[in-house]
């Protein structure tokens, strides 16, 4: 793509952002308000996403410790599971890419607005409630990003693990899979550990912006 297509690009979704944004506050929704629905959602995502994470370790655990009977329903479950985990991990990332476009915007907007503002007292207020929500967004989307970053070893573990099977579906391979078992565990624990962790940020944020 040339500079002048990125460019074109660029300039078109710009376009787009205020045209929405424009459209939005029509309907009386602020830029705020919409960073609300954006951390509403994205929590969301995180929930949903860790409850496909665990449901299909469940699934890996239970492969593994095969004992007899229907093989293939095991595997075919897995690399269910294994979609719906990338699925939740998509929306999980676009959520947050939305989170960081709005914010951003959003903060553009009131640093511009400050200068608008003839009172000092009043500017002044204003510019400290703005240091106060661009901190606590800061270790939200922290948050955020620390969580995203633990989805990606346990996707990786499962899909090279959905594709030996595929290849090797047989009680000899499944039982090759208990080795592995207690190192995904640690990837998981770790990764719910910081998805519990942002939901409860993305819970502070979103008090406090109500408050």
């Amino acid at each position: 793509m040339t500079r002048f297509a990125v460019l074109a690009l660029f300039l078109a979704l710009v376009s787009c952002r205020s045209a929405y944004y424009a459209t939005m506050e029509k309907l009386g929704h602020q830029k705020r308000d919409i960073l609300v629905d954006r951390v509403e959602e994205g929590r969301e995502e995180q929930t949903e996403a860790q409850e496909q994470f665990v449901e299909t370790f469940d699934l890996f655990k239970k492969l593994s410790g095969y004992e007899g009977g229907e093989l293939e329903e095991l595997y075919d479950a897995l690399k269910d599971g294994l979609e719906d985990c990338e699925d939740g991990a998509d929306a999980v990332r676009d959520r947050i890419e939305d989170i960081e476009q709005v914010a951003a915007d959003l903060f553009e907007e009131w640093e511009g607005e400050l200068e608008e503002i003839s009172s000092a007292s009043l500017r002044g207020k204003s510019e400290e409630m703005l240091v106060e929500t661009r901190s606590r967004y800061r270790d939200l989307i922290g948050a955020m990003r620390r969580a995203e970053s633990k989805m990606e070893p346990v996707l990786v573990a499962f899909r090279d693990h959905v594709l030996f099977l595929k290849h090797n579906l047989n009680a000899r391979a499944v039982a090759a899979l208990q080795d592995v078992v207690v190192e995904v565990e640690g990837d998981i624990a770790a990764l719910i550990e910081e998805m519990e962790a942002s939901i409860r940020e993305a819970d502070d944020f979103l008090r406090a912006m109500e408050s």
